[in-house]
């Protein structure tokens, strides 16, 4: 069902809501039988990179620069495994050497007009991180291994951002904020981004922002949010309308106006630097400590999550990118 909702602090504000997945189930009992093996292979890629950072490595904070660095080591190996092209932006925050990792399927480094999927991979200090943000890394690792084995027409890079947390979050040294002014600085295009921020967590119970609490969304946390803003109302669709095709996986779909500052928990992620670039951005989600109540703790830990689910959103993501990497421009 779609429903829609406005004026909330005088502003337009409208909401796609979705109770329920829909799309096309298995044609046979042997694609049943190759989907299934598919999807054990995808979950256990998850778990793997899911404790490489947040078990092995554990916090990855600024403030622990050499386990930061072991986080871009380890996911740069992973992409160059992949056969991807593999690059970095590599500046300094606070005097501490810092990198975001770039990957794009060979033969489209060069391209000057691009999608990007991204996650960032740093932590706060105290906490593994293993939703925040080990889980967004690790579906975008997966999502990379099955694009790279069948790129689609239009570059797409695979972005691991660095510094989204504080002390470099919201300012000039915030990793996707690099990224983006270096992308325009170099006259590049982003044709649209695909943000994972916290993405494996799900409970019994969901709370919501002040503004939305009474706008019908499902009261158990057991669904993947996608939200955009003003500018990429496209973009937002066709990524929504590709996660619908997942009947595995419940969507629910929030769009903000004015890149997002009429409901600044939308802000909070590296989403928001391309919104303020002009670019299509979503922000995909588990909705953070609305729902996880680990949110910036030290039992924000790898056996909290929920690897099945986030398998499913591997699936996701890959059917929107090729859905948007197919469409007519």
């Amino acid at each position: 069902m779609l429903r829609k909702f406005t004026a909330i602090a005088g502003f337009a504000l409208a909401i796609l809501a979705q109770p329920g997945p829909v799309g096309i189930g298995w044609a046979a009992d042997g694609a049943h039988d190759q989907d299934a093996e598919r999807l054990a292979k995808t979950e256990a890629l998850v778990r793997r990179h899911v404790d490489a950072l947040a078990v092995d490595i554990g916090e990855r904070p600024l403030a622990a620069p050499l386990r930061l660095a072991r986080a871009a080591a380890y996911i740069r190996r992973e992409y160059r495994d992949m056969a991807l092209h593999v690059s970095e932006q590599a500046y300094a925050f606070a005097g501490v050497p810092v990198a975001n990792v770039v990957a794009t399927p060979a033969g489209q480094a060069g391209a000057t007009a691009y999608f990007v999927v991204g996650a960032h991979y740093d932590s706060i200090p105290g906490s593994p991180g293993a939703d925040d943000n080990a889980s967004g890394v690790a579906v975008l690792l997966a999502t990379a291994s099955r694009i790279a084995a069948d790129p689609p027409p239009v570059a797409v890079k695979f972005v691991a951002f660095t510094l989204e947390e504080l002390p470099a979050g919201g300012t000039a040294g915030q990793g996707s904020r690099v990224f983006v002014r270096e992308a325009r600085e170099a006259g590049h295009r982003v044709l649209g981004a695909i943000i994972l921020e916290m993405v494996g967590f799900t409970g019994p119970r969901q709370r919501y922002p002040i503004p939305l609490e009474r706008f019908g969304y499902p009261r158990e946390g057991n669904f993947i949010a996608i939200i955009g803003s003003w500018g990429g109302i496209t973009f937002w669709r066709a990524v929504r309308r590709a996660f619908r095709g997942n009947r595995a996986l419940p969507t629910e779909s929030l769009f903000v106006p004015f890149r997002g500052w009429v409901l600044h928990d939308t802000r909070r992620s590296d989403n928001a630097p391309f919104w303020d670039a002009g670019w299509p951005a979503v922000m995909v989600t588990d909705t953070s400590e609305f729902r996880n109540p680990n949110y910036h703790g030290a039992g924000d830990t790898a056996e909290t999550l929920d690897y099945p689910f986030m398998t499913r959103l591997v699936d996701s993501v890959e059917a929107a990118v090729r859905r948007v990497a197919a469409a007519p421009r």
